[in-house]
């Protein structure tokens, strides 16, 4: 997506183009208002004059005037069931299901003359539901959840469906990757149940990511689980960075993702965990390496003895990047999920043991511990690994080390899966600890760190966000377990919020109005006291430490 202006035309060429020579096949611009759904005819005319082809997607959310004169120039629009044509005011009512069919009747007669558009003219159409955005309607029958997010796409497809408009696909974004996998794991299992003609594309993402590692992070647990699960057709990777830097991401994502599907390979198992809403495995608390481990203790970190005596001298100095248990030291029992003997000597043991699968076991790392998670007795905890091997594979660089890292845990983690990590194919031992603890954080499995919720950029956006979000968390990045919401604009702003202490967000141009939870607190500050306001706010209400204080409690 670009992030220019959508009225400056040869910005929005020359970043679309970029965006093309970088590998990205399908490019989004925003249109939030009719003017500037206008100015894409411009913008297409420019480039296929260029010589360049690749389909131009307009994003709308609040006006279906906007989405009317779009449609006229572009190959795709995409559009938010929880904005278009429908009530986000966040209002506690009961819909009577007279007043429910009312409501649709109403959204019918709005979406339908963009429907028999995108008919018209045989272009596509993407029903991008957020989790942040959905509708009071939806909210107060369904409430803020993965089938909420599902039903609301639905009600929209139903319609084109019944004026015979097949041309779309679907989008279930959040920010949170729990939400987001359950959500789209949901929408498959329902179209499958609708029948083989609705088995319309999917396309994957994990909205407000952020920025730099902990971005990539969360992407690869949400994007690179579904891909596991066989799910996608399209991805966009949101990062609060340049656009240009979010190909090589989703490049190497679906690179990683190049493999037969994970659940393909144990279907003749039960699976120990439910798909469609989260669940830690329930096991009992045992003590490693003189460490409480299981049941409901936090997700513990591990490390091979090699890599501890490499860094033995400064843990101490480590911060919360700390190693916790030691391999070698844990009495973990290696097993192959396939040897049924091995597991049954393991359930008739009347003590709870710490397992791990075997590093030479040929299978691929979801699969496996899915299929020793469903063999095991609950009661045992289990250690994840990244990867079943420890050699290095000198052709694979950082950004696939950690990604493939990012999704062999953190969608275990996301099934409710494991109850210790142990990252094995990153030498560098301190890397290879914050990769472990920032990929608990991303999972929302153990938060040891301010956690923020950053869009990415785009032409809807009224402040630099990148800049904004260096500040913010300069001034903010001491706090332990605050989650800062920051937005550029209002679109998801409230939604995605929802579970964020505090959120920062693009008002108009030069102020920003501020937020506890999904409440607006604080109006049109000017955008060079936001950041001071912002920290007075979160001492109001309990949550500020000095940092000085704060390096105190570290040391």
């Amino acid at each position: 997506m670009i992030t220019c202006d959508t009225m400056d035309t040869e910005m929005s060429i020359e970043q679309t183009m970029e965006l093309a020579v970088a590998g990205c096949e399908i490019v989004r611009i925003t249109a939030p208002t009719v003017k500037d759904s206008r100015n894409l005819e411009q913008i297409v005319k420019g480039l296929r004059e260029r010589g360049c082809d690749v389909p131009i997607v307009a994003d709308i959310h609040f006006k279906p005037e906007a989405a009317m004169e779009a449609g006229k120039w572009v190959d795709k629009v995409r559009i938010n069931p929880g904005n278009y044509a429908d009530s986000k005011k966040f209002l506690i009512r009961e819909y009577s299901d007279e007043q429910y069919a009312a409501e649709l009747n109403r959204i019918r007669e709005r979406f339908t003359p963009l429907v028999d558009l995108c008919k018209k003219r045989g272009i596509a159409m993407r029903i991008g539901t957020n989790h942040g955005s959905l509708s009071d309607r939806i909210m107060n029958r369904y409430g803020d959840t993965p089938l909420g997010m599902v039903e609301s796409a639905l009600e929209f497809a139903r319609i084109a469906r019944d004026l015979d408009y097949h041309a779309f696909v679907f989008s279930m974004k959040s920010s949170n990757p729990k939400v987001m996998i359950a959500a789209y794991r949901l929408l498959v299992a329902r179209l499958d149940e609708e029948g083989p003609d609705w088995n319309y594309p999917v396309h994957l993402g994990v909205t407000e990511a952020g920025e730099g590692e902990d971005a990539r992070i969360k992407s690869a647990i949400g994007i690179g689980s579904l891909l596991a699960d066989g799910i996608g057709d399209t991805i966009r990777v949101s990062l609060t960075e340049d656009s240009i830097h979010e190909i090589p991401v989703a490049k190497a994502l679906i690179d990683t993702g190049k493999r037969k599907p994970e659940t393909e390979q144990i279907e003749d198992v039960n699976l120990s965990f439910d798909p469609f809403s989260y669940q830690r495995r329930a096991t009992e608390t045992i003590t490693r390496d003189g460490v409480r481990v299981g049941g409901e203790e936090l997700i513990r970190v591990v490390i091979v003895q090699s890599n501890f005596d490499k860094i033995a001298h400064k843990i101490d100095k480590m911060g919360d990047y700390k190693p916790e248990i030691v391999y070698e030291r844990a009495k973990i029992e290696e097993v192959d999920p396939r040897d049924d003997d091995a597991i049954a000597r393991l359930n008739e043991n009347s003590t709870p043991q710490f397992v791990t699968v075997r590093d030479d076991v040929d299978l691929p790392v979801i699969t496996a511990y899915r299929l020793l998670a469903a063999k095991l007795q609950p009661r045992h905890p289990i250690l994840l690994k990244d990867e079943l091997r420890r050699m290095k594979d000198e052709s694979r660089d950082f950004l696939h080390t950690l990604l493939i890292a990012a999704t062999n845990i953190g969608s275990l983690l996301c099934d409710g899966i494991g109850d210790a990590v142990l990252v094995q194919r990153e030498e560098a031992p301190g890397q290879g600890l914050r990769f472990s603890y920032n990929i608990l954080q991303a999972a929302g499995s153990r938060i040891f760190k301010t956690d923020y919720v950053a869009c990415p950029s785009c032409g809807r956006t009224l402040f630099n966000l990148q800049t904004t979000t260096a500040k913010i968390k300069a001034a903010t990045s001491h706090l332990k377990s605050v989650k800062i919401a920051i937005m550029g604009c209002i679109v998801n702003g409230p939604g995605e919020m929802a579970d964020a202490d505090f959120g920062y967000v693009g008002g108009a141009p030069g102020k920003v109005n501020l937020y506890v939870g999904k409440t607006p607190v604080k109006f049109n500050i000017p955008e060079g006291e936001a950041v001071e306001r912002l920290q007075d706010l979160i001492r109001e209400h309990g949550k500020w430490i000095e940092p000085v204080a704060a390096a105190a409690v570290l040391a």
